[in-house]
């Protein structure tokens, strides 16, 4: 498994910037960490749409604005788990992980549920 690298800027004045890579790589892991995501939801129309829009990756659809930032998650749920509260879980986590790692504030995140999966797929970092 290749370590992640999180890539921060320091500007003069003492402004932090974040690349659009670091506020995915953190949702991705605040989603993983739930009990009952099996995975990143990608079909064919999500393959287009990252191919496309820069703002569309693994799953994730992600827009800044300048009150805060807005996601939209894919993602198949494993079976077993109640759909309602693995979606509540992993809004709640990528609220609570976005904002406490970066200076961005959480405005709406929509969690969609795509499938259901029997088995969790092991993902390999990028």
């Amino acid at each position: 498994m290749k370590k992640r690298k999180f890539k921060v800027s320091l500007h003069k004045g003492g402004k932090v910037s974040y690349k659009r890579s670091v506020v995915i790589q953190i949702i991705e892991l605040a989603a993983k960490e739930i009990a009952g995501v099996a995975s990143f939801a990608v079909n064919a129309k999500s393959a287009i749409k990252g191919i496309v829009s820069k703002k569309y990756k693994k799953g994730i659809d992600l827009n800044f604005t300048e009150e805060g930032i807005e996601t939209t998650v894919y993602l198949n749920a494993l079976f077993g788990h109640s759909v309602s509260d693995v979606a509540y879980r992993v809004q709640e986590n990528i609220k609570k992980s976005v904002e406490s790692m970066t200076e961005y504030k959480v405005l709406k995140i929509n969690v969609i549920i795509v499938g259901v999966a029997f088995q969790a797929e092991e993902s390999a970092y990028v």
